[in-house]
């Protein structure tokens, strides 16, 4: 299955052409795909905080395929919405959501993550969407590395054993991961400004905690992100193109690629990774187009094959040498 055009751009549809900033309040409320928000922190269940938003099924009217969303979920300022075209949503079946809370007390839902297990066609995706711990001194970098540890020790999809249904992040084919990991860059305010103004990503994602701690084999081992050509997502002032000033007052903080996307199986091919320019929060939101394989099973070829005779199974194996039957394209943003 190829798309015969471009993914729609769902972000930029509902932006107002006037304006980047919070003058539109129905923007903010159904566009972010996960902001950090204060929430209560009290000593409530893990489970309690974890609620279905209400948000109705996306209506674009331009000349393209539907969209409607298949599944939102919000715990505290973790938020995670899945949307499919309205011709795929038949073939999706299998949903199980996991909530990890790794915030105050280990639990707490302010920081973790929301992982979504669901299947296309015969295809096992998981799509885990997180807030990591904050911080930029010195070995906060080992606290995030603790949260995605706990996030992959916690999330369970299907307690109950059930025959090829995933039970584990790593038991998925095809696995995105997303959101403010919050890793940060090791280098003084001063020499990281000096980066930017140059323009130099390479140099300065040379001193990016999270490639660092990749190259040490600490975490995500086996995962693969895209290139960044794009400036640090952290920490803008809001509704504003600068990075939060040298004044202590303005809580000054060394600019980083906090926001992340990365991916982890066969079958997916990165298209495109960028930043987008909404000025709604201190973080500038960062997107991903990938295209990804899904096998799909038909039940006629299966009868048919049944009925084969020894000589036309050794024509179709023979045939079959030369070709990637039963494999399509499926684009995914």
């Amino acid at each position: 299955m190829i798309w015969p055009e471009p993914p729609l751009d769902m972000l930029a549809q509902c932006l107002p052409d006037s304006t980047k900033s919070f003058a539109s309040g129905k923007a903010l409320r159904t566009y972010l795909s996960f902001k950090s928000v204060n929430g209560d922190s009290g000593p409530f269940p893990e489970d309690n905080l974890v609620h279905d938003l209400n948000i109705n099924s996306v209506v674009v009217k331009r000349k393209r395929p539907y969209f409607v969303r298949i599944i939102s979920k919000q715990m505290v300022g973790v938020y995670l919405s899945i949307w499919v075209r309205k011709s795929l949503r038949k073939h999706i079946q299998n949903l199980k959501v996991s909530t990890v809370g790794v915030g105050a007390m280990g639990y707490i839902g302010n920081k973790g993550s929301i992982s979504l297990s669901m299947s296309i066609y015969q295809t096992h995706f998981c799509f885990i969407c997180c807030h990591l711990t904050s911080g930029e001194k010195d070995g906060d970098e080992l606290k995030r590395n603790a949260d995605v540890q706990e996030i992959h020790r916690r999330t369970i999809f299907n307690p109950v054993s059930r025959v090829s249904m995933p039970k584990t992040i790593y038991d998925h084919e095809r696995i995105v991961w997303l959101g403010d990991l919050n890793y940060r860059i090791n280098l003084p305010y001063e020499k990281t400004h000096e980066f930017i103004s140059k323009q130099d990503w390479k140099g300065l994602f040379g001193n990016d905690q999270l490639k660092v701690e990749l190259r040490k084999g600490h975490l995500f081992d086996g995962w693969t992100e895209g290139v960044i050509n794009f400036p640090p997502t952290y920490k803008y002032k809001v509704n504003s193109e600068k990075y939060i000033s040298d004044e202590p007052k303005s809580g000054r903080r060394t600019p980083a690629w906090c926001d992340r996307i990365l991916s982890y199986g066969k079958g997916m091919r990165l298209m495109s990774y960028k930043t987008v320019d909404l000025r709604l929060s201190d973080h500038r939101p960062v997107t991903a187009v990938y295209m990804a394989n899904v096998e799909v099973f038909s039940s006629k070829k299966l009868q048919r094959a049944l009925t084969f005779t020894d000589a036309e199974v050794e024509d179709q194996l023979s045939f079959e040498e030369d070709s990637t039957s039963g494999m399509y394209n499926l684009g995914l943003c």
